[in-house]
């Protein structure tokens, strides 16, 4: 038996296999001008796409087909025969075709009184005058044209190609940086998804790994982002995932995780029911219970990006109820490209619960950003999760559901008292994942900020980090939250909050892709003990397909790091991270 055979299976403990059906049509929104993002409907792309699979693709495999790359090969075949007069009739041919594209690629390119297209237009006359050129009226024999050159002449058809490239590189630095990205989401998402089955997308990716592999299944529910109604419900596509959880030969290679977002949880009674004793939650009957504890899905998702903090009041008695069954909860924290697409509201312009230094006081942390793209990182923010993780900041969250209302539950979740007295239950066991470790552009950052003190606070104490809440000397120091939250990388605030508390880990998936910028961090973040029992393989399948597939992904990290570390990120610590009570 083989030394692979012999150790623990890989766990991917980032994947997405939701399909075109549940995700809203107009995530363009925001950054196109409405009513221009109605054109970019995502059915338009998944569309495409089942056209493309189900016609052209299929095209090799036609009787016809073959048959005309015979034809093909015989003329090829018959010009090479020629000798000298071939190169001459292939260039005329090429001419011809060059001029008859610029023509219907004219509405592209600027006036004709602009320099290139100017002289293009006058070496086309010249080309007519002198016969070299023939006016072709006919666009059946045009099209036939520029068939033949493709078709039947290699060094004009890469010509053609790559005058097409570079127009198409031009074109392609137009659209901003973020607008290009969520293109290339749409495409993913039409590339994946367009057979309409999750099972499908899964067998694409298990076919990337060793056989016994096993992948942490993300739903995404993105019913109240604001950019329209999804087509398919947040029910099916879990339905659908209980099945494939079902098949014999899978119940122990996949783990879905049930999404939580609190408006849902608003909505719906029956999502999450429960009872409360000695600051235990039991499940009633209800759609968590169902998922949870009989259909056994592994754990919770997150996406704050979509509009809502992670210690909204009502997922704290959730995140109870995970951190006393070990229930790991793992939330996107990254700048992407979905997020929330509605309306900036009014309490969002400042933070729930931290505070900014003013004159001789403070007051609440002003959030100024007016974009969806810029604000919506506020909810995404690891700042966010000390308000889980320490007690003290729980408690402010709990007085204040309290003072809302009397008869809040999180009184009786929390054993609250008063504003002086410490929670009889908290949340400090609360197992936790930072999805894409803040990204690699916060891993850049954290090299570049050589001479800011927060920052380098991490390096100095690489065994406890960042104090988030005195200052060296261990004073209380209130303004540091501000400080943090505005000028600090996102590697250093996670390192410290995973060195701080027993149950928090962080996952690579989407920033291994970029491997050359990530994996001298990745490997000195595995040179720290504590740290390198906490970081998890994954890759973010199929959101970074634009960037590298997975199997591209699994051998640059197989190959980066030694087998010792591979094993640890891979094996290990994801089976520790998916153990439950």
């Amino acid at each position: 038996m083989s030394n692979e055979q012999t150790k623990s299976p890989i766990i991917n403990c980032h994947t997405h296999i939701f399909t075109g059906n549940h995700v809203p049509p107009f995530i363009g929104k925001t950054y196109l001008p409405w009513p221009f993002y109605y054109l970019l409907h995502l059915s338009v792309f998944v569309s495409f796409f089942r056209w493309w699979y189900k016609y052209p693709a299929a095209i090799p495999q036609k009787p016809w087909y073959k048959r005309l790359l015979i034809i093909r090969n015989s003329v090829q075949r018959f010009i090479k025969k020629t000798g000298f007069i071939a190169p001459l009739v292939s260039l005329w041919l090429l001419l011809q075709a060059l001029f008859i594209l610029f023509d219907w690629m004219a509405v592209l390119f600027p006036p004709e009184d602009s320099g290139i297209i100017k002289w293009l237009m006058k070496a086309k006359q010249w080309l007519l005058d002198y016969y070299i050129l023939v006016p072709l009226h006919s666009n059946w024999l045009k099209v036939i044209v520029v068939l033949f050159v493709l078709l039947f002449i290699p060094w004009g058809r890469k010509l053609i190609f790559t005058l097409f490239k570079k127009i198409w590189s031009f074109l392609g630095s137009m659209p901003g940086k973020q607008t290009k990205e969520m293109l290339k989401r749409y495409l993913n998402i039409g590339r994946y998804s367009f057979n309409g089955k999750q099972g499908y997308v899964l067998g694409k990716l298990e076919n990337q790994y060793p056989e016994g592999s096993g992948f942490v299944i993300l739903p995404m529910d993105m019913k109240y982002m604001q950019a329209g109604k999804v087509k398919a419900s947040y029910q099916d596509q879990m339905e659908e995932l209980a099945k494939l959880k079902q098949k014999p030969d899978q119940t122990h290679t996949i783990y879905p995780f049930v999404f939580a977002d609190p408006r849902r949880m608003n909505d719906e009674s029956d999502y999450f029911k429960y009872t409360v004793i000695n600051g235990r939650i039991t499940l009633d009957n209800c759609f968590i219970k169902t998922y949870i504890e009989e259909n056994k899905f592994s754990g919770f998702k997150i996406y704050p990006a979509l509009g809502y903090y992670p210690f909204d009041e009502t997922l704290l008695p959730l995140w109870k109820y995970a951190a006393d069954n070990g229930l790991p909860v793992l939330t996107h924290c990254i700048r992407g490209t979905i997020f929330y697409r509605g309306r900036k509201k009014d309490e969002w312009n400042y933070h729930p619960v931290f505070k900014q230094a003013m004159q001789g006081h403070y007051e609440k942390l002003l959030l100024p950003e007016m974009k969806n793209v810029d604000f919506s990182v506020n909810f995404t923010h690891p700042m966010n999760y000390l308000c889980l993780l320490d007690e003290k900041l729980l408690r402010k969250l709990v007085q204040a559901s309290v003072e809302k209302n009397p008869a809040s539950p999180l009184k009786e979740v929390f054993g609250y008292t008063d504003e002086n007295t410490a929670l009889l239950y908290n949340l400090k066991h609360l197992k936790l994942c930072f999805g894409h470790f803040g990204g690699d552009d916060e891993w850049t950052r954290y090299f570049e900020q050589d001479r800011y003190g927060h920052s380098n606070q991490f390096a100095e104490n690489p065994y406890w980090g960042i104090d988030f809440f005195e200052t060296k000397d261990g004073k209380p120091s209130p303004g540091k939250e501000e400080q943090l939250w505005k000028y600090t990388d996102w590697y250093s605030i996670i390192c410290s909050i995973m060195l701080q508390y027993p149950n928090v880990y962080a996952d690579i998936s989407y920033i291994l892709h970029n491997n050359e910028t990530i994996l001298p961090l990745l490997k000195q973040t595995l040179h720290n003990d504590p740290l390198k029992k906490k970081v998890l393989y994954g890759t973010d399948f199929y959101v970074v397909r634009n960037h590298k597939s997975d199997k591209n992904m699994l051998a640059d990290m197989m190959g980066g790091l030694d087998e010792e570390e591979f094993d640890l990120i891979a094996r290990e610590n994801p089976a520790r991270f998916l153990k439950t009570i």
